[in-house]
């Protein structure tokens, strides 16, 4: 009796074992395919990015970029080359990068398949999926910069393309090429705009396929050079993102449509130039946009204020998803050129000052960015300190110090004979505490850390010894009323600006309806 009813019970216990182990595989499954269509959504939203040049003095090493990549919480960067010890670095660190072929590279890859096929071998293959790869990007503003090499671009494009279809990675990375702005003719108003018909013959095509295969259209955008081009008629606010007046917004007289900002304006030409050629599903992908912290007497308009102005108010623009006037319902995401200042370009002196930060990682100046959630969201924020740079002759520095202690009213105390940060008794040393005092003193402000290009923003604590520097969290007996002073005097600056406008610092670190010819 015991053994008849036990006959039936052992399919039945597996039943209900293979259904429940079915269950959790299922169920699993699930919460993979979940998380993948999550990344696929992060994916589609717009986002910041940041173009990383070489010419740089001591950049930092391939580990290191990336590590302070990570701490920036910098999700997406573009490559002007396809570097192997940082594609290396790069890998599992959920960091999309864009790679490039540089412009000396498209006669040998545009005119044989098999060394296109290798270059993908080589630079994708050999690193996708580990090194996320999410584009590549085809010479740089080739039509207008080496004019000679255009007729190899599409072919270049076509075979880099037929090369990630035999590897079976079409769909994962899109191939594309950045333009200049200068292709578009007849900008403003937006709706009048057009590509150069001196290029139709290459971007017809190349309209084609970046539909064919789902790619953007890649557009270096610079509102910088739209002003610098245009003062007197652009107004500058339009140019920064900077809060109109409805009566001082660009209307386009033929669309209704009103524009707050000039990048707006110029994505919206680049759509509108090539519905003009029957292509309505490419999106536009802005490869580069900034502005220069420093320039010569012709570029008065290159300083720290206005870039961080113009990138603290892109930032705040991409994250909040207004899309375009012509496009709401589209932000497109952008690279901000640059992450570091590249130091050894050539003159004029604003090639040379594009990044947010120098070559060793500490800021040329801090955003101010509020509502982005975590990106460039590091905790080195509260704690920045200026210092003298390296490589400044002594009478230079003297002079800087001599202002900052004088007309700068600095408290220059505790670096006086006898005092705790009078050693090391050299000008540079008194330099980098009268400066800090200053900076301190002026609550950390954008632009009061310079000194006419002599100082520069550390997150290293430069207190050493009994020598205590203002806005220091090490305590010193001799300098903590110094320290308690200055901390409150940053603290009633802080109370100021969140109550003013709520913003919030982060390192990483637009006139009567009017008709404006812009660039």
């Amino acid at each position: 009796m015991a053994v008849s009813n036990m006959v039936p019970t052992v399919p039945v216990l597996f039943f209900f074992f293979f259904f429940f182990y079915t269950l959790l595989l299922i169920s699993a499954s699930s919460s993979s395919l979940s998380h993948n269509v999550k990344v696929q959504e992060q994916d589609k939203d717009p986002f910041v990015g940041f173009n990383i040049g070489t010419d740089v003095t001591n950049l930092l090493s391939p580990t290191q970029l990336v590590k302070f990549l990570q701490t920036q919480k910098v999700n997406h960067v573009r490559l002007y080359d396809a570097d192997p010890e940082l594609l290396k670095a790069l890998a599992k660190t959920k960091i999309r990068v864009i790679i490039s072929v540089p412009n000396n590279q498209l006669l040998a890859i545009g005119s044989s398949n098999s060394t296109a096929a290798s270059w993908i071998g080589r630079n994708v293959v050999a690193y996708y999926p580990e090194t996320l790869i999410t584009a590549i990007s085809v010479g740089d503003e080739v039509l207008t910069t080496v004019p000679s090499s255009a007729p190899l671009l599409l072919p270049a494009i076509e075979s880099l393309y037929n090369a990630l279809v035999a590897s079976n990675l079409h769909t994962q990375i899109k191939v594309s090429t950045p333009h200049a702005a200068s292709i578009m003719l007849d900008t403003f108003p937006p709706s009048q705009a057009y590509f150069n018909q001196t290029w139709h013959s290459i971007m017809l095509p190349l309209l084609q396929f970046l539909s064919k295969t789902g790619s953007p259209l890649m557009m270096n955008l610079y509102p910088y050079y739209v002003y610098m081009q245009n003062k007197g008629v652009v107004p500058l606010d339009n140019c920064l993102f900077e809060p109109l007046t409805p009566t001082k917004e660009m209307v386009d007289p033929n669309t209704l449509l009103h524009y707050t900002n000039v990048l707006d304006a110029m994505v919206d030409s680049a759509y509108v130039s090539m519905k003009n050629l029957n292509v309505t599903d490419v999106v536009v992908l802005v490869t580069e946009s900034g502005w220069p912290s420093r320039g010569d007497s012709k570029e008065p308009y290159a300083t720290i204020d206005n870039a961080d102005t113009y990138n603290s108010n892109l930032i705040k623009h991409i994250f909040d998803r207004s899309g375009t006037p012509l496009h709401p319902e589209m932000t497109p995401s952008v690279y901000i050129y640059e992450l570091f200042n590249e130091d050894l370009r050539s003159p004029p002196i604003s090639e040379a000052s594009w990044g947010l930060f120098y070559g060793n990682s500490t800021p040329v100046y801090l955003l101010h960015v509020s509502g982005s959630g975590t990106f460039l969201a590091n905790d080195t924020t509260n704690q920045t300190y200026c210092i003298a740079m390296d490589g400044v002759d002594a009478k230079t520095l003297q002079a800087a110090l001599d202002w900052s202690c004088g007309p700068g009213r600095a408290n220059c105390s505790e670096i006086q004979p006898g005092e705790s940060c009078y050693q090391p008794n050299n000008v540079k040393g008194h330099a980098s505490f009268a400066f800090n005092s200053y900076y301190q003193k002026e609550g950390r402000a954008s632009g009061s850390c310079d000194f006419k290009g002599v100082a520069m923003i550390t997150t290293t604590d430069p207190s050493h010894g009994s020598c205590i520097f203002p806005g220091s969290k090490k305590v010193g007996n001799r300098t903590q009323t110094v320290v308690n002073s200055t901390q409150v005097a940053a603290g009633e600056a802080t109370s100021r600006s969140l109550s003013s406008g709520f913003y919030v610092s982060i390192m990483i670190l637009v006139t009567s309806s009017m008709l404006l010819p812009f660039w």
